[in-house]
């Protein structure tokens, strides 16, 4: 019954060790890990205060009959569109078609910032 929880905490614990000692870096990377949370010069021209979110829940996905997966909110004008992992990506949609580079997590619990331009958390 156990079996598999020993084997997956074993390479846990084996990976940990790896990266204490200076080895290879770990096999998934965390948010954090990938962008190095450094700024970026668009969030100095982010308005403050932050726009008012135009909606609680994406639009696009609401017209289409979808259910958004999770919600970002952008930082430019306040609209709120569908991550990545939605089907449409209504968020990216929206940087596209707008130009608008920063948005950041429109979850409960979360305040991250994301930089399309950057390709980093902000």
């Amino acid at each position: 019954m156990f079996e598999g929880y020993r084997r997956k905490r074993k390479h846990s614990d084996a990976r940990a060790r790896e990266r204490r000692a200076g080895g290879a870096a770990p096999r998934s990377r965390t948010l954090v890990g990938m962008s190095g949370m450094h700024g970026c010069p668009h969030s100095a021209a982010l308005p403050d205060p932050e726009p008012e979110a135009l909606a609680e829940t994406c639009p696009e996905c609401v017209a289409l009959g979808q259910h958004p997966v999770q919600l970002r909110k952008c930082l430019v004008c306040g609209h709120i569109a569908c991550c990545d992992s939605s089907p449409s990506r209504h968020a990216t949609a929206h940087f596209h078609a707008t130009g608008h580079p920063v948005m950041r997590s429109f979850e409960p619990g979360e305040a991250w910032r994301w930089c399309y331009e950057d390709r980093s958390l902000v």
